[in-house]
């Protein structure tokens, strides 16, 4: 009997430990879930159907963090009025995209009820930051609705990205719909050192984290293309040597600074001449004036239309050098195209810009937005040109590019 007995204690002994050790592994296992649990963050921004270097530079954020966090991006249902809205669309119509990002499109930037449906979107959520991208004060009142109506927990969460703290046409109501929007900010992130200095007023104590727009080298390059042709079709020389001004025309970009320039440069090199690619958001009628009466018609080609994302790379690799003559700027999507071609640049000395290029090695940059400063700016360019490898500096310049440790700038304000 007592030898029946010592045989089922083991047995007994066994299970218990058996069922010990098994709630121990779940236990375990349950503590490295949560551990490798990805943060959550919620993206507020324009991102496609949406076109534009704010949807351009939102699409390439989700697509640098998605592997590492678990992204929701909330999207707009009506961006802006088409009353306010200067182009000939807000959408984007190409058949290329960098990315279709996944996207909830709830905001109305007009419409407060959208505003409330929005925040508790958010709210239900329960994300570790709310990311809003800042660059127009006109979104200001939306941006605030949005952000006031978070839990009180979100709401220490909040991070604004600025592009832009004051648009570059700025009017006087601009400052106080700026204040507004981002008054509900606990944290910034600025993409240039201008950006840093101008939003250090409104961030007073609170964190300012620094990053730099990407280079968007993604767009289609056809090898084949025979780029002597393709200045012919514009109505150029195969032999001519292409200017490039690329991007919507307003006053603040300097293009009429440009063609006034560019008149006096053919005068010494015929063989130049001026492409201008992209949509007027400024009526076009002065600026075909200012050609005309300079007499450089047959000299200057205009493509006043949105140019698709396919058909950039055509304008790009027939030009040998892009102009940005502005008379204002934080920073420019332009410039970073350019880079993704390799292209070099020439630039006026204003705002953030000139942080972004190696003086005589991946552009020139002139001290200010003058005919004097461009001219003297092309010309220098040329004169460097047979001893400096701008496309080998750019590419340089481009392994460099901060964005691409965007991941732990946002590691760093998740720990903030």
């Amino acid at each position: 009997m007592s030898f029946g007995l010592s045989n089922k204690k083991p047995k007994i002994r066994f299970c218990i430990i058996l069922n010990i050790n098994t709630k121990s592994l779940n236990l375990w296992q349950n503590k490295a879930l949560l551990g490798n649990m990805k943060k959550k963050i919620v993206l507020i921004g324009p991102t496609y159907p949406y076109r534009g270097g704010n949807a351009l530079f939102m699409t390439h954020l989700y697509s640098a963090l998605k592997d590492a966090y678990d992204i929701h991006f909330i999207n707009y249902k009506v961006l802006y009025p088409s009353l306010l809205f200067p182009g000939t669309t807000q959408y984007d119509e190409s058949e290329e995209h960098f990315e279709k990002v996944p996207s909830v499109r709830l905001i109305n930037s007009m419409n407060p009820f959208s505003w409330l449906k929005t925040a508790r979107h958010i709210n239900s959520l329960s994300p570790d930051l709310v990311v809003f991208d800042w660059w127009q004060p006109y979104f200001g009142p939306c941006h605030y609705g949005i952000s006031t109506m978070l839990t009180k927990e979100l709401k220490n969460k909040v991070l604004f990205i600025t592009e832009n703290v004051i648009s570059h046409e700025a009017r006087w109501i601009d400052k106080i719909l700026t204040n507004l929007g981002l008054s509900n900010a606990q944290k910034f992130l600025a993409l240039s050192k201008k950006v840093v200095e101008d939003i250090q007023p409104i961030a007073k104590e609170r964190p300012v984290f620094r990053s730099e727009l990407p280079v968007y080298g993604w767009y289609s390059v056809n090898d084949t293309l025979d780029l002597g042709k393709e200045k012919e079709t514009l109505g150029f020389k195969a032999t001519d040597t292409v200017l490039l001004f690329f991007g919507y025309v307003r006053q603040y970009k300097g293009l009429d600074i440009l063609i006034d320039a560019f008149a006096e440069l053919v005068k010494s090199n015929p063989d130049f001449k001026l492409l201008v690619a992209g949509e007027f958001y400024d009526k076009p009628d002065a600026y075909f004036k200012q050609i005309k009466e300079l007499g450089i018609e047959d000299k200057v080609k205009v493509v006043n239309q949105f140019i698709p994302n396919e058909g950039v790379a055509k304008y790009f690799s027939l030009s040998e050098v892009v102009v940005l003559p502005y008379r204002s700027a934080t920073q420019s999507g332009i410039l970073n195209i350019a880079y993704g071609y390799h292209k070099p640049v020439v630039i006026t000395n204003v705002g953030g810009l000139s942080e972004f290029v190696d003086v005589d090695a991946t552009g020139v940059i002139v001290p200010e937005a003058t005919k004097e400063a461009i001219i003297k700016g092309v010309n220098r360019y040329f004169e460097l040109k047979p001893s400096v490898d701008f496309a080998k500096n750019i590419e340089k310049r481009v392994e460099e590019n901060s964005f691409g440790k965007i991941v732990n700038v946002f590691e760093d304000i998740l720990n903030s």
